[in-house]
């Protein structure tokens, strides 16, 4: 069992309190920025300003995991786990007990994966990567640094993602495609080639049709 603080109070952060929780660690507190401390405690357990935690919950007992999703592509997360290191915390990776990763998998440190992902065979994961629940990281892909997928992610063969991109819910990427340093990939795209450095690429929105729905026929 380890010790583990919290950096962050939002969604993700509460997510990881119960998968840490379930997986039988101790969450011992959270911490945010002090300018963003709004009430003492959450879900029951201590929250305290950044500059005050390495006295209160010390780096020799306790691990740091900064959970914090995709803001700034990335980059904010990346730089709570250099403050993080920066005052003597391990950072700590978490994968779901579901997953299922190919054995020989070379996995940064600070990295989650969530349930019912799968990791194929001979593919590679940098340091502070956020794998959703139910993606599928197809064989020889390459995940860079900082990068994050969404849930239901799927990346084909030899995919390459460079630091910092982020690939959204259900997106589809063909094999041997390169999603270049810092593109944001969003919610349903399929992506059939390379991206540019810090290309936006959408999928084409639902369309709202003619018909209510009350005049659809069953069946």
């Amino acid at each position: 069992m380890a010790n583990i603080v919290l950096f962050g109070i939002g969604g993700t952060a509460q997510v990881m309190h119960y998968q840490l929780g379930r997986a039988g660690h101790r969450v011992a507190a959270f911490t945010v920025d002090a300018a963003h401390l709004r009430e003492p405690s959450l879900l029951g357990v201590p929250v305290v300003p950044f500059d005050e935690v390495a006295h209160r919950y010390s780096p020799e007992r306790h691990s740091m995991m900064v959970a914090i999703g995709y803001a700034k592509v990335n980059r904010l997360r990346a730089e709570r786990c250099a403050q993080a290191k920066s005052v003597g915390y391990r950072l700590l990776s978490y994968i779901s007990p579901t997953a299922i990763v190919w054995d020989g998998c070379p996995i940064g440190e600070h990295c989650k994966i969530g349930e019912a992902s799968i990791v194929q065979p001979f593919a590679r994961i940098g340091e502070n990567v956020f794998i959703g629940s139910g993606c599928i990281v197809g064989h020889h892909a390459v995940l860079g640094d900082h990068c994050f997928l969404a849930s239901r992610v799927t990346l084909g063969g030899g995919v390459v993602v460079e630091p910092y991109a982020f690939v959204g819910g259900g997106a589809t990427v063909r094999n041997k495609v390169t999603i270049g340093r810092g593109s944001v990939v969003g919610a349903g795209a399929v992506l059939l080639r390379d991206t540019v450095e810090n290309g936006v690429y959408a999928a084409t929105d639902a369309q709202l049709l003619p018909v209510s729905s009350s005049a659809l026929s069953p069946g």
